[in-house]
């Protein structure tokens, strides 16, 4: 067990062992981030992050609640212990969240500060993507992003391989069963609310025609723009989806093909490749603003 700053501790599981050693160097917060709790004794007080050293896992969404907890615990008369199985890879990249957080620091400073602390330190590459995805965030989580939604669904999308049991919150409401002052898409042939522009997950442009070898002709090289909106699922595709990998999205009233999906991804039109992707064809859908009513008098 390394003492990363004052109140702070990196460790193992085995160092959980000798309780009265917790008790003497003050640790009264343990965060245990591994595939299983080790039990302690009630007057130390725990948080359970279950998480396997692999790329199936997303500590990103966990990060800002371990932090408030090693805020928590983190005080003059107090300190708390990080720890995994090794105190290599888990629990390091949460405490490299929290140097960033704290200090104010970017990514490879504090995890460079780490490795000067700990130099068996060993983040696996999956959460260190994911501590550069939160500190673009500006190191608390925006769970309403487009870059955010993006990188849940695909996280699913390998942790899923059947896709039979897709949490619900995946699935964003159907605004053609509720009321919103949103901007609207809806199918151009039978005027069915689709989505909302809320659920539309941007991306940067690919490389136009060259990404597309096979179609390219003398001479071109221009950006293409992008013919569909790359979405998020909505709660009425919920049925189209489960259990298979791709297929067509067709519209919940009137059938008309909307466009498609895969959760290998497919590649926009602009040339970036998207994964997973839902693609909704611009042609098929019209989009609706709602005016401020009151405003206009």
């Amino acid at each position: 067990m390394i003492l990363v700053e004052s109140g702070l501790y990196l460790g193992a599981a085995s160092d959980l062992k000798d309780h009265t050693n917790l008790s003497i160097l003050g640790i009264t917060h343990v965060l245990t981030v591994d595939s299983e709790q080790v039990p302690l004794p009630t007057q130390f007080i725990t948080k359970y992050v279950r998480a396997l050293d692999d790329s199936s896992t997303d500590l990103l969404s966990k990060l800002d609640e371990c932090i408030q907890f090693i805020d928590a615990g983190k005080q003059p008369s107090s300190s708390v212990v990080v720890h995994c199985h090794a105190g290599q890879s888990r629990s390091a990249a949460v405490v490299t969240g929290y140097l960033m957080k704290s200090h104010n620091i970017p990514l490879e400073e504090a995890k460079s500060k780490l490795i000067q602390i700990k130099p068996d330190v060993k983040i696996n590459e999956n959460f260190l993507d994911q501590l550069a995805l939160y500190e673009s965030f500006g190191c608390k989580v925006d769970f309403s992003s487009p870059q955010y939604k993006q990188f849940r669904l695909k996280h699913l999308s390998e942790q899923f391989t059947d896709l039979k049991d897709l949490p619900k919150e995946v699935f964003a409401a159907d605004p053609g069963q509720t009321s919103s002052t949103e901007i609207a898409y809806r199918c151009r042939k039978c005027r069915r609310t689709l989505f909302c522009g809320s659920s539309i997950l941007s991306h940067e442009l690919g490389s136009g025609s060259a990404a597309f070898p096979h179609k390219k002709t003398a001479g071109s090289g221009h950006q293409a723009g992008c013919t569909s909106y790359f979405i998020e699922p909505v709660r009425w595709m919920e049925d189209a989806l489960l259990g298979v990998m791709d297929g067509q999205l067709l519209c919940p009233k009137c059938s008309s093909k909307l466009g498609s999906f895969n959760w290998y991804g497919e590649q926009c039109s602009c040339g970036r490749w998207v994964t997973p992707a839902f693609q909704m064809h611009k042609n098929r859908v019209d989009e609706i603003k709602h005016i401020n009513v009151m405003a206009l008098k």
